[in-house]
């Protein structure tokens, strides 16, 4: 039986809100091993000029525990 762990991230791009969810895991990876999945909990933008001008994304990341 494995055992898993859930972990929150908030990350953020300038280009679009898979690109801060890439950036999430991007560093997640960095010091978390055994990744599983990556869960979109929650999406935002701000806004400049009435324009997007920042994704921002709350990310659930799963990974084992060895």
């Amino acid at each position: 039986m494995a055992v898993l762990k859930v972990i929150e991230v908030l990350a953020n791009s300038d280009k679009s809100w898979e690109d801060a969810t890439k950036n999430a895991l991007d560093q997640a990876t960095k010091s978390v091993k055994n990744i599983r999945s990556v869960y979109i909990n929650e999406q935002s933008a701000t806004v400049k000029d009435g324009k997007i001008d920042n994704y921002r994304v709350n990310v659930k990341i799963t990974f084992e525990v060895q």
